[in-house]
């Protein structure tokens, strides 16, 4: 580079996206996360490194004018801050319109909305005066629809005449609802061209102990608020039905089932929507451990694959391969015993054709009550406290169980029967989960209060002389 820049220091929680040449980097964070301050500084970075000339930015908001008091305002200071007294050397800064281009590449940066179809026309047609549009940023993504979205997707493509270029959107946003399209196109399923990056407050190296204080008193006055805009979590418009989720505490790492657990299955049917199966382990002193899982995601929220009850069976067997002589019992939805034709086998007779001709377990009917399913799923996340105060839950989730995890926090209350949860949602492996929970009621473990005998230390001193009372 030609101008000497002013030693810039980058929060590390943002390293992999720094560094990342994934198509979509895609950031929901708290206030004060400071993503957006780091997604400046690393763009104005780029576009005035040589190695990165023909590179061009395109800032998107959903109203363009609120580019000058966000994307804008963050780049020219991200550009004051880097280069000093000696900013005007390097870059132009044209306030209308707005624009930025950089001396020493030719780079540049363009400023756009997509409030109505003419905004959107324009969008797809803009050229930058060298190079390609290589590089795309959108600010509060939540605000832009999936069909906006899409079309700034297509905005990058074509050859690209310098190896060391790439094309990539960036969004950054607060999670503000949970139902976002942003959440099940980006977060709920892995891919490989996809880095989906939380942060929080908590993480931001250069926040003063004043506003750190500030979001910890949102805690007490406004929890949900508190969990969006402070810890970075998907916001639940209905108030989240299992608030006593907490994936640090029930999500853990995959690991070798004893074989002596009770092992079972558990499933709830779905062909328009998606069917959910759930393989879960209890072990010897009553936590359910769910560490399988079998879903019918038809590639979008709530849609399924349409598979028959016997092809659904059969992956069953299939899953099943490796433990079918450790699996104790099933359990299915108590509705798939109906018959719509009296003449034909019912969905449940059909899976467990199949099952029993592979040696499988078959299905038991479920015991279905949404006031107990959600009661019983409350009380494992919950689990009990021990002597030293410490919260036990008596349920964990292998992380690989990616759609449970996906949809268990989600559920919200139903908006007519509070006590019960929306039905309307992506309900199916919490309901599959709670068939399984209420084939083994849970009661939380009381730390036992010693008796007169272990207060004054008898049994201790008498143990090992003493066979039993009668002296036997």
């Amino acid at each position: 580079m030609t101008k000497k820049l002013t030693r810039l220091y980058l929060n590390p929680v943002f390293k992999p996206v720094n560094e990342s040449r994934k198509r979509y980097v895609i950031m929901k964070g708290s206030a004060g996360s400071g993503k957006s301050v780091n997604v400046a500084n690393c763009f104005v970075l780029k576009l005035s490194d040589p190695k990165f000339k023909g590179a061009n930015l395109l800032c998107v908001r959903k109203i363009d004018e609120s580019n000058r008091d966000s994307t804008f305002a963050e780049l020219k200071k991200a550009i004051y801050t880097i280069f000093g007294s000696k900013w005007e050397e390097c870059w132009t800064v044209t306030n209308s319109p707005l624009r930025l281009v950089c001396k020493i590449t030719g780079n540049t940066v363009i400023f756009r909305g997509m409030k109505d179809d003419k905004q959107r026309e324009k969008v797809k047609s803009i050229t930058a005066d060298e190079g390609k549009i290589t590089w795309i940023w959108v600010e509060e993504a939540t605000e832009l629809t999936e069909e906006d979205f899409d079309i700034l997707d297509d905005r990058l493509r074509g050859r690209l005449d310098n190896p060391n270029l790439f094309y990539q959107i960036v969004a950054t946003f607060n999670p503000v609802s949970a139902t976002h399209w942003l959440k099940s196109k980006f977060f709920d399923v892995p891919s490989p061209d996809v880095l989906a990056h939380t942060s929080t407050f908590k993480d931001n190296l250069f926040i003063d102990a004043q506003y750190r204080r500030r979001m910890e008193r949102r805690k007490e006055r406004d929890p949900e608020g508190y969990r969006v805009y402070a810890l970075g979590e998907w916001g639940l418009l209905g108030g989240q039905y299992f608030n006593n989720w907490r994936e640090s505490q029930h999500v853990i790492k995959p690991f070798k089932i004893p074989d002596g657990w009770i092992h079972f299955r558990m499933a709830d049917w779905g062909s328009y929507h998606p069917y959910a199966v759930l393989w879960g382990a209890v072990d010897y002193d009553g936590k359910l451990y769910i560490y399988r899982e079998l879903y019918g995601y038809g590639g979008k929220p709530n849609v399924g694959t349409k598979e028959s009850s016997r092809q659904v069976a059969k992956k069953n067997v299939d899953a099943e391969a490796s433990d079918k002589k450790l699996i104790q019992y099933g359990v299915l939805d108590n509705a798939c015993w109906n018959k719509q034709d009296p003449g034909a086998p019912s969905i449940a007779e059909e899976m467990n054709n199949v099952l029993l001709n592979n040696g499988c377990m078959p299905f038991n009917p479920s015991v279905k009550s949404r006031e107990q399913v959600g009661e019983e799923i409350r009380l494992r996340l919950e689990g009990y406290t021990d002597k030293d105060g410490k919260q036990i839950p008596a349920l964990y989730i292998f992380s690989t169980c990616y759609h449970l995890i996906r949809t268990l926090p989600d559920i919200t209350h139903d908006k007519n029967m509070p006590e019960k949860y929306d039905t309307n949602g992506e309900d199916h492996a919490v309901d599959a989960l709670g068939y399984g929970c209420m084939s083994r009621p849970y009661k939380p473990e009381r730390p036992r209060k010693p008796d007169a005998y272990e207060l004054d230390g008898w049994r201790e001193d008498r143990k090992d002389k003493i066979t039993s009372v009668w002296g036997m």
